[in-house]
C-alpha cells in the first residue's frame, strides 16, 4: 500500500489553507490522504476520513456533538478519534508523513495525533501557539511546531510563504532518506545532569568502545520521560540510569519532573537496567523569586540565573529511596542498584554546597530496607558518582547483564 501524507485538521474554519497545502504536497508527486476534524460546518472541500468518522472513532456521533453545543466535549471526541484514525492509518502502513495547521484547538487535535506516532515519522505543525510553551503539544515525540506569524484565517501575501514553506517541509521529510548508519548497533538509554557528566561521559566512552550506541537524556522531566518512551516503544535494549534526580522533583515539587511513572519501563520490558541516586540531593526550580514561599529557610544554589537548586532533606531522601526501591521491585529482567557513598552529585562532596553526608545516608539506608536483594544487585562503593571507578564498574556490570541476559 502506497504511503501517503496525512493533512488533519478543521475543513469547515481552515479549509481554504489545508487545500492550499494539499495542492502543494501533490506537486512534489506525494499522495495525500486528508482528515476532517471539524464539527460544525461544512467541509471546504471532501475529505478521505469525515469528521463524523473521526467523532465516532472518538466515541460519540457527530449529530450528538453538534447538538449538544459543547465545545470541550466535541474537542475531547475529535481529540481521541485523530489519534485513534491516525495510529491505524500507521498500523495499515499508510502514513509517510503527517502535517496539521491550527490554532489552540487544532494544535491540540493535531498534535495529539502526531503523539500516537512513532519517533522518526515526519510531524509538522503549523500553529498560532508555537512561540509560546510547547511542551504540552511536543511531549517527547519528534514534533515540529512552526509559528504561523498570523492566524491560520485565510490566504494572504505572509501566510501563503509560511504555509507553502511547511508544506514543502513535510514533503522534504517525507521523500527523504536517512543516510545509512552502518553496521546496526544495540541502542542503550543513559540518564544525565550536569552535576552527573563526568560518570556519564566514561561510563558512555566505555560502552561506545564495547560496540554499544548510547543515547543519553537530559534528566529535566522530558528527558526521563523520552528515555520510558524508547524503552516501551522497544528501541532501547538497556538502561544506564545514573541519573535519577527527575524523582526528587516529583516528590517535592520541582519542575522537572518525569511524573510518576519514571523508573517503570525498563522493569515492565525487563531489559537489562542499572541504576544509580544521581542528583538526588536536589530539586529544581527556576530563577530565585519563582520558588514557593513554602520553601523558604531551606538550602539553596543558584546554578545560574534561571536555575535555582535546593537541598533535599533527610526525610526526603529517606522517600526517595523508598520509591525508588518499590519501582525497581517490579522489575522484571535484570536490575543492578550502584550506590557512591561519598556523594550524589559533583555538589554533594565534601568541601561543596551540597554536602550531605546524613541526607545521603538516610537514602541508602531505606534502599537497602527495602530493595528486593534476592533479585536485585546492591553495589556499594566508597566513592563519589562522579569517581571513574564508579561510571566504569557500572559500565562493566550493564555490559555483563546484556551479554548473558
Amino acid at each position: 500500500m502506497e504511503k501517503k501524507v496525512l493533512l488533519l485538521g478543521t475543513l469547515d474554519t481552515k479549509g481554504q489553507e489545508f487545500k492550499y497545502v494539499k495542492e502543494i504536497v501533490e506537486s512534489t508527486g506525494l499522495k495525500t490522504l486528508v482528515i476532517n476534524t471539524g464539527v460544525k460546518g461544512e467541509p471546504y472541500f471532501a475529505p478521505d476520513v469525515s469528521s463524523a468518522a473521526v467523532a465516532r472513532a472518538g466515541g460519540t456521533e457527530l449529530a450528538e456533538l453538534i447538538a449538544k453545543d459543547d465545545r470541550g466535549m466535541a474537542m475531547d471526541a475529535m481529540t481521541k478519534g485523530a489519534a485513534k484514525i491516525v495510529s491505524e492509518l500507521y498500523a495499515q502502513g499508510q502514513v509517510a508523513g503527517i502535517i496539521s495547521l491550527g490554532g489552540s484547538a487544532g494544535t491540540t487535535i493535531g498534535a495529539a495525533a502526531m503523539q500516537s506516532l512513532p519517533v522518526g515519522v515526519p510531524k509538522v505543525m503549523v500553529s498560532t501557539m508555537a512561540s509560546g510553551d510547547t511542551r504540552p503539544y511536543v511531549g517527547v515525540k519528534d514534533l515540529t511546531m512552526m509559528y504561523s506569524v498570523v492566524d491560520v484565517s485565510g490566504l494572504n501575501s505572509l501566510s501563503r510563504r509560511i504555509l507553502a514553506n511547511a508544506a514543502f517541509a513535510i514533503a522534504g521529510m517525507a521523500k527523504g532518506e536517512a543516510p545509512p548508519a552502518g553496521r546496526e548497533k544495540t541502542l542503550l538509554g543513559a540518564t544525565m545532569f550536569g552535576v552527573t557528566t563526568p560518570c556519564v561521559t566514561k561510563a558512555r566512552e566505555y560502552l561506545e568502545a564495547k560496540g554499544y550506541e548510547v543515547l543519553v537524556f537530559h534528566a529535566t522531566g522530558t528527558g526521563g520521560r523520552a528515555m520510558e518512551e524508547l524503552v516501551d516503544s522497544g528501541f532501547i535494549k538497556g538502561v544506564l540510569d545514573i541519573t535519577t534526580t527527575e524523582w526528587a522533583d516529583e516528590l517535592v515539587g520541582g519542575v522537572l519532573s518525569a511524573g510518576p511513572h519514571r523508573l517503570e519501563a525498563a522493569g515492565r520490558k525487563g531489559i537489562p537496567q542499572v541504576v544509580s541516586v544521581g542528583a538526588l540531593d536536589m530539586v529544581n526550580f527556576g530563577p530565585r523569586d519563582t520558588v514557593p514561599e513554602k520553601f523558604k529557610g531551606r538550602q539553596f544554589y543558584q546554578h545560574n540565573p534561571t536555575v535555582t537548586l535546593m537541598r533535599t532533606t533527610k526525610d526526603e531522601c529517606a522517600k526517595l529511596g523508598e520509591i525508588i526501591a518499590q519501582k525497581l521491585n517490579a522489575a522484571t529482567g535484570p536490575t543492578a542498584v550502584f550506590l557512591p557513598l561519598k556523594g550524589v552529585s559533583l555538589i554533594d562532596v565534601e568541601g561543596k554546597p551540597f554536602y550531605g553526608p546524613e541526607e545521603d545516608a538516610a537514602l541508602f539506608a531505606k534502599l537497602r530496607e527495602h530493595l528486593d536483594r534476592k533479585k536485585i544487585e546492591v553495589v556499594e562503593m566508597d566513592t563519589d558518582i562522579n569517581d571513574e571507578r564508579f561510571a566504569l564498574a557500572m559500565a562493566e556490570k550493564l555490559v555483563d547483564m546484556l551479554e548473558n541476559n
